[in-house]
């Protein structure tokens, strides 16, 4: 996998792929985050997300952009990414995240899961891999 071109995206792992942490999203990440995900989805290669739990709200204008991203191309990226694990410490906003994915998995068409550390979120990708990564 080519590294150049994601700035968002930590890719060095590839299957397994990492949102690099920040506090808050950048402003204006939505465009760049799509870009980046048709990059990955162009390698036709499987791969999982690790996202880490978001402390603070994206910017609205993204947050439509990146939802009409992921409704436009939902086929392809559920053939394509295995899963979405956000990495989220804290047990009671794990707990309000797994009880929105299945709305989630609705819309989009990802499997979604939380876990507690990125040691479980690799585990869980491995296995969402299986032969594949």
């Amino acid at each position: 996998m080519d590294r150049e071109p994601f700035t968002l995206h930590d890719v060095s792992t590839f299957p397994i792929v990492r949102l690099r942490a920040e506090e808050a999203p950048p402003p204006g990440d939505a465009t760049a985050w799509c870009q980046e995900m048709d990059r990955l989805l162009a390698s036709e290669k499987p791969f999982v997300l690790v996202y880490p739990g978001r402390r603070d709200d994206e910017l609205h204008d993204d947050r439509v952009a990146r939802g009409l991203w992921l409704k436009r191309n939902k086929e392809v990226l559920a053939g394509r990414c295995r899963a979405l694990i956000i990495v989220e410490p804290d047990s009671d906003r794990r707990r309000a995240l797994e009880a929105a994915f299945p709305g989630l998995v609705r819309a989009f068409g990802t499997p979604q899961v939380a876990c507690a550390t990125d040691q479980d979120a690799v585990s869980l990708a491995r296995q969402a891999l299986g032969a594949e990564g």
